[in-house]
């Protein structure tokens, strides 16, 4: 039912989401410092460093959560497939639906795992029973839960396990099939095997959606990602193949972070 389920276009573009001497700012404090960067497709991008270091500003400027916040301001740009995200023809609504995300606290509605899934396609006033559970069908099978709720369907979502929450939000954000799924430090509330589950799916994930992730979890960037950026004091340090980054770091700052020298 998926277009985006068939095999992804060999010629996955290497600059997929490009950002440009991007910075960022809340109100007079600069958050991100002219970060230049390109994020390939269909390739998990892990964004790595210390608490207040950008990476959560950066993530959220991907699909411009920022703008819901007041007195905040940019400059240079970001891109994604070539156009700028605040070009004046880009709706955020229509953005949005390119660009879903899931946060770091599992945050399902108070509605059924069948109203969860389905809800950006009843917003989108999509009401067609055959495409509803179509899309219920595939999203949470895509999000490994369909197995585990297909008989429960219109249970509430809080009868769910943490870990099965956060999958359910997955399957709802993936629902409505973006180009992209931002991932904002997804097992920080669960336990480690619900993590497991969650790291295996973004492995099974990235044939069909471009990922970008933060995490503080160095083991789970180095089992995850594909790319990884490492971000201190809202500056882009080193970013590049995760292996090399892991292993063999070029810059001091990063190689003190992932060894645990600071935090």
């Amino acid at each position: 039912m998926n277009s985006a389920s068939s095999s992804p276009t060999p010629a996955a573009r290497p600059n997929f989401i490009q950002a440009e001497k991007f910075s960022f700012y809340y109100g007079e404090k600069q958050a991100i410092f002219e970060i230049d960067m390109a994020i390939p497709e269909f390739q998990v991008t892990a964004l790595i460093g210390p608490s207040g270091c950008g990476k959560s500003t950066l993530l959220r400027n991907l699909n411009r959560m920022n703008d819901l916040i007041d007195e905040v301001r940019h400059e240079g740009d970001i891109r994604i497939a070539g156009t700028s995200l605040y070009d004046p023809s880009v709706e955020v609504i229509s953005l949005r639906k390119r660009v879903g995300m899931v946060f770091q606290k599992y945050n399902p509605f108070a509605k059924s795992i069948y109203e969860n899934v389905i809800f950006s396609l009843r917003v989108a006033g999509r009401s067609k029973k055959s495409e509803l559970d179509a899309t219920v069908e595939w999203a949470l099978k895509s999000a490994a839960l369909w197995d585990e709720v297909k008989d429960r369907l219109h249970d509430s979502a809080f009868g769910l396990s943490g870990g099965q929450q956060q999958r359910l939000c997955i399957a709802r954000a993936i629902a409505n099939q973006p180009e992209i799924l931002l991932m904002d430090e997804p097992c920080a509330a669960l336990d480690p095997m619900a993590t497991l589950k969650i790291e295996e799916l973004i492995m099974t994930l990235k044939q069909q959606f471009t990922i970008v992730i933060v995490t503080h979890n160095m083991e789970q960037a180095t089992r995850c990602s594909d790319r990884t950026a490492f971000l201190y004091l809202g500056r882009l340090i080193e970013y590049g193949d995760t292996m090399q980054i892991f292993e063999r770091p070029v810059h001091p700052e990063t190689e003190a972070y992932i060894s645990g020298r600071f935090s």
